[in-house]
């Protein structure tokens, strides 16, 4: 059966998503242990404190009700496979498979790929040789509009050939600070959650001033995530449906400031899942299907 994405946003109520549990991910302790130290974790992560986190985690996305998909281990995958985002990227007509910043990641995509088209999911092409693009720097502010961050993980030539694959569509680039360099993880969104049509979580200081002036002309009330939160994934929240968001727990402030925009917040605790690897809850997931918001 041919699944259609239709209308892209990432705000709609989530209909289809794909995840990877960590056993599937992290395959073994002693698999941890090899891995950690080479993927920049701040970290080790202990598997069974994983699979418990992970475990409440699912079952906050489950809450919308959607189709949920388990992308399958391994041993060509790291320990970051956990971040099902980062290795594809939506179209209106399907999904474009990324050829990733980090070394380490380039066997994800094909394994992605292979299990989406069993789903009935259009796998458009890949981007190839020189070019770079990682799911994690792409946001679809509106259906015919999506921002691109120009970072050490998604390059100019990565964002050309994803621009190939798409159709009267607006691609705003936008190009990011060295902050902590190439070794970093540090796309998009990490400094950008959308949770409503009209309302998205910013950490401004590492924003560029013309993209956060975009953001503003587009009638988007910017939430800021203060500084002591930034470090804690304060700034990087899913939205499951509009204005109703899974957040790392620990992020006090920035919690209260969507619950007075009206927000329902969902939190879990993330240490071994999300702090150690720096990937929040929307690295964790690939949502592939949403409502029109």
């Amino acid at each position: 059966m041919r699944t259609v994405l239709g209308t892209l946003s990432e705000v709609g109520r989530i209909n289809q998503i794909v995840l990877r549990r960590p056993e599937q991910a992290f395959l073994s302790q002693e698999n941890i242990d090899r891995q950690w130290r080479d993927l920049a974790y701040t970290e080790r992560p202990t598997l069974t404190k994983a699979v418990a986190e992970y475990n409440s985690f699912v079952s906050l996305v489950r809450d919308q009700n959607p189709g949920v998909h388990f992308l399958p281990a391994s041993e060509d995958l790291t320990l970051d496979s956990l971040y099902v985002r980062d290795a594809l990227v939506l179209c209106p007509d399907g999904v474009v498979l990324c050829n990733m910043g980090k070394p380490q990641r380039r066997h994800e995509p094909a394994v992605a790929g292979s299990f989406l088209e069993s789903l009935g999911v259009p796998v458009l092409g890949s981007i190839r040789g020189n070019g770079h693009v990682e799911g994690g720097d792409v946001v679809w502010l509106d259906g015919t509009t999506v921002a691109v961050g120009r970072t050490y993980r998604t390059n100019s030539e990565g964002i050309t050939q994803f621009r190939s694959f798409l159709h009267d569509v607006e691609v705003i680039s936008v190009p990011l600070p060295h902050y902590r360099g190439p070794s970093d993880v540090f796309h998009l969104m990490s400094i950008l959650s959308p949770i409503d049509i009209d309302l998205a979580v910013v950490y401004s200081p590492l924003m560029p001033i013309p993209f956060r002036e975009v953001l503003i002309e587009r009638g988007i009330q910017l939430i800021d995530v203060p500084d002591s939160e930034f470090e804690t994934m304060g700034c990087n929240i899913l939205a499951l449906a509009p204005r109703r968001c899974i957040m790392v727990d620990g992020n006090p402030e920035t919690r209260h400031l969507l619950q007075q925009a009206g927000v329902q917040v969902s939190e879990y605790r993330g240490k071994e899942i999300s702090i150690k690897g720096q990937g929040g809850p929307t690295c964790l997931t690939r949502p592939l299907v949403r409502e029109p918001p």
